[in-house]
C-alpha cells in the first residue's frame, strides 16, 4: 500500500478535523517562492495534532518535514514524497509562569513574539522583530540578527524526540552556537515550544529600537524580492556579502535567480525562478568566490531533497 493511502486513512480516523492537502506546491510555503508539489501537507492547530501527525508519518514508513514560515528553506523542483507539517495554526505566545518570562509556540512568528514582550515592558527580543521566521525555526537555526541571537534569550525548549517523545531541554543543553542548536544535529525533532527568558524595560524604547532595525532593514536588504533571507553563513574572519561583492558578483543571474544587487549576502527570485536556477547560482558563487579569496561559502538556507532535510 502506498503510504499516502495508509496515512489518508489515519487522519480520517484520527484527526478529521485536521487540514490536508494533497499535492501542495511548496512554493507558496516557502520564502524564496520556490519549489513543486508536497505529497501531502497538514495544517495542525494543536500541539497534540503534531504529535500525532508526525507517528501517523513514522507508522507509514515516510519522513515528515515540519516547517513555519518556510523562510530559510530551498525547496526542490519535483516535489517531496513526504508529509510537510506546516506550524503556522500553532501561533499562542503569552507570558510564562517565572518573571519576564515568555512562551511562544512553535508558529508564532518572532514579529508577533518580540511584540508581546514589548507590550509586556520587557526587553531583548528587538532585534527579531524583522526577522521573517518562526519561533520554532528560529530555535533551530539559532536565528540571529543585528549583534542578537535567539539562543541568547532562550531559557529552554520543549521538543518532540521521535524515538523518546516529548522533552523540556533547558538552554545549557541546545548547544546553541553560531546557526547550529542541538536540533540541527537531530533534523528529526521537532519544536513545540519555547520559553524565553527577558529582563524589564520601557516599552517606548523597546519600540523605538525595533523601529530602528526594521529601517535598517528595508534600507539595507531587497525586501521587495521573494528570498530566503541570507544565502550563506558569515565565514570566520569574513563577511560573505562583502567577499561575493568584492568578486564582481552583485546582479550575477542563472535564469530568475540573481545574486542581489542591493546585498550580495542575498541570492533573490526575481520572477519564474526553479531550485535549479538557486542552486547553479550558490554554487557558482561559491566556486568563484574560493577561487578568488580562498574563502570556502557554507550555504545558511536549508535545502531540502528526497535524501537529506
Amino acid at each position: 500500500m502506498d503510504w499516502v493511502e495508509q496515512f489518508d486513512k489515519q487522519v480520517a480516523d484520527f484527526l478529521p478535523d485536521v487540514k490536508i492537502a494533497a499535492a501542495e506546491p511548496m512554493a507558496k510555503h516557502t520564502s524564496f517562492r520556490v519549489g513543486g508539489p508536497a505529497r501531502r501537507m497538514a495544517f495542525p492547530d494543536q500541539a497534540e495534532q503534531l504529535v500525532l501527525l508526525t507517528s501517523f508519518a513514522r507508522e507509514c514508513g515516510v519522513r515528515s518535514l515540519v516547517i513555519g514560515n518556510g523562510t530559510n528553506l530551498l525547496a526542490p523542483d519535483e516535489g517531496l514524497d513526504r508529509l510537510v507539517i506546516v506550524t503556522g495554526g500553532l501561533r499562542r505566545v503569552e507570558a510564562g509562569t517565572a518573571p519576564d518570562t515568555i512562551v511562544a509556540e512553535a508558529g508564532a512568528t518572532l514579529a508577533q513574539t518580540a511584540d508581546f514582550a514589548c507590550k509586556l515592558g520587557l526587553t531583548g527580543l528587538e532585534f527579531a522583530h524583522g526577522i521573517p521566521g518562526t519561533v520554532g525555526g528560529a530555535v533551530y537555526m539559532n536565528a540571529g540578527a543585528y549583534g542578537g541571537e535567539i539562543g541568547e534569550t532562550v531559557k529552554g525548549v520543549s521538543v518532540l524526540f521521535p524515538e523518546e517523545g516529548i522533552r523540556f531541554v533547558p538552554r545549557e543543553e541546545m548547544d546553541f552556537s553560531y546557526r547550529h542548536s542541538l536540533l540541527t544535529d537531530h533534523p528529526e525533532a521537532v519544536v513545540l515550544h519555547a520559553v524565553v527568558q527577558l529582563s524589564p524595560g520601557d516599552p517606548a524604547a523597546v519600540r523605538e529600537r525595533m523601529r530602528e532595525l526594521m529601517e535598517k532593514r528595508r534600507a539595507g536588504q531587497p525586501l521587495e524580492y521573494p528570498s530566503a533571507g541570507s544565502t550563506f553563513k558569515r565565514p570566520e574572519g569574513h563577511y560573505a556579502g562583502t567577499l561575493i561583492q568584492q568578486c564582481g558578483l552583485k546582479g550575477l543571474t542563472v535564469g530568475g535567480a540573481q545574486v542581489s544587487e542591493k546585498h550580495a549576502g542575498f541570492i533573490i527570485n526575481r520572477g519564474g525562478a526553479t531550485c535549479a536556477d538557486v542552486m547553479e547560482l550558490i554554487r557558482e558563487v561559491q566556486r568563484r568566490v574560493l577561487e578568488e579569496t580562498g574563502v570556502r561559502l557554507e550555504p545558511e538556507v536549508r535545502i531540502l531533497s528526497e535524501n537529506a532535510s
